[in-house]
């Protein structure tokens, strides 16, 4: 197949890439605006179920991020690995339908994390692979962007859904995996291994992370990941200012059509003048949108700070990507990023936890002031802590 081509230096991968994530994307947010509401209203669960579901799926797949990361500096392909990611993920997915119990949803979202943990490390090294240095947030930006389109068309289409030919759930969840497996069948059409170098990488599995500035950095990470709990909670907030059913998929198209615009410039402005500096002021979007949430009363509060909140993605998704693998040697790339992954995802489990039972106990507003304390503090240590000179952060190679 002939190989397809990006203008200003993105190239063939990069594209394929973002390919499948706009339709895994998709499929996954056909579901996940919905989840609460199935929970709640058809399974009757409550705020700390969700924050348990939530948070052990996303620790396990950071878990996992981390191994397949470290595994993919050793194999010869890390295609492999991203393949059978992306393609467990899309076969587990539409159970949900058949769920009639917590745990039942549980081990569906599991095997889907699991399926995110193998394929996201290697996915993110050949992009990376892929670029030059001075072009790595502008390509993690576009893959980000390409994702956040797949969750702008996902709920949308789940809307049209429900308003028309699929009027239950249960029905809708089935019709997602469609867009899932037509991202399955993209990878081996579009994507191709980029770099040798990787396979000087160390023997050594689960290698340690480096000292200085890459050590300090994912410890003020998982500081911010405690903040950071799962979306879902927006969403039942958003349920509780007021949003109806039928509002919840359009309100999470809003939030991605933020997302989708503001990824590929943030990436793009962490390029030109520094990563740190970039991260710092999404970190701070982060804090005063959850403050905002906490003060709310009405349902177009919600709809406000759902758009504003965007802005946070777009300012960090992929930007905090490309400084790991600036910070990163060449043969241990996929390893780095992995411990990116394994950082974030290992505080997502306390961090859900920690806000469902704070909603539970002292209410919402406190679990949103919180997290938004929490944001702060991790803003304030990177910017005492992290010391990175911005050309130096963005073509360091080893």
């Amino acid at each position: 197949m002939k190989r397809m081509s990006l203008p200003r230096g993105l190239g063939g991968n990069v594209f394929a890439f973002g390919l499948v994530s706009f339709f895994t994307d998709v499929s996954s947010e056909m579901i996940y605006p919905l989840l609460p509401l199935f929970l709640t209203t058809v399974l009757g669960a409550g705020p700390a179920a969700l924050g348990l579901i939530e948070g052990i799926a996303e620790s396990t797949a950071a878990l996992l991020k981390l191994v397949s990361g470290q595994l993919s500096d050793r194999l010869r392909s890390r295609t492999v690995l991203v393949l059978g990611g992306y393609a467990l993920s899309a076969f587990a997915r539409p159970f949900i339908a058949v769920a009639t119990s917590v745990s039942t949803v549980l081990a569906v979202r599991f095997t889907d994390r699991v399926g995110k943990g193998i394929r996201t490390s290697p996915r993110d090294a050949m992009i990376a692979d892929a670029v030059e240095p001075s072009l790595r947030g502008r390509a993690f930006g576009f893959q980000r962007s390409m994702d956040h389109a797949g969750a702008v068309v996902g709920p949308l289409l789940a809307a049209a859904l429900l308003s028309g030919p699929v009027p239950e759930l249960r029905a809708l969840f089935w019709w997602a995996a469609v867009p899932g497996i037509i991202a399955v069948l993209l990878i081996p059409l579009g994507v191709r291994e980029e770099a040798p170098h990787r396979r000087e990488a160390s023997q050594q599995m689960l290698a340690a992370v480096p000292a200085g500035p890459l050590r300090r950095y994912l410890l003020i990470l998982f500081v911010f990941t405690l903040a950071n709990s799962s979306d879902a909670f927006l969403l039942l907030r958003a349920s509780q200012l007021g949003v109806p059913r039928a509002g919840l998929p359009l309100i999470w198209v809003a939030l991605h059509v933020v997302k989708m615009l503001s990824t590929l410039p943030g990436g793009m402005l962490s390029d030109r003048i520094g990563r740190r500096r970039v991260i710092l002021l999404g970190w701070s979007v982060f804090a005063a949108t959850y403050a905002g949430f906490a003060a709310a009363t009405t349902a177009w509060h919600a709809w406000a700070l759902f758009a504003f909140y965007g802005l946070f993605y777009g300012l960090t998704e992929g930007v905090e990507r490309a400084l790991m693998v600036d910070l990163a040697p060449v043969a241990r790339r996929g390893g780095i990023l992995g411990w990116y992954h394994f950082v974030i995802g290992l505080g997502a489990l306390p961090a859900s936890l920690l806000f469902g039972l704070i909603w539970k106990t002292y209410g919402s507003s406190a679990a949103f002031l919180l997290s938004a304390g929490l944001g702060l503090l991790a803003a304030v240590l990177l910017t005492g802590l992290v010391r990175l000179p911005g050309r130096e952060a963005r073509h360091r190679h080893v």
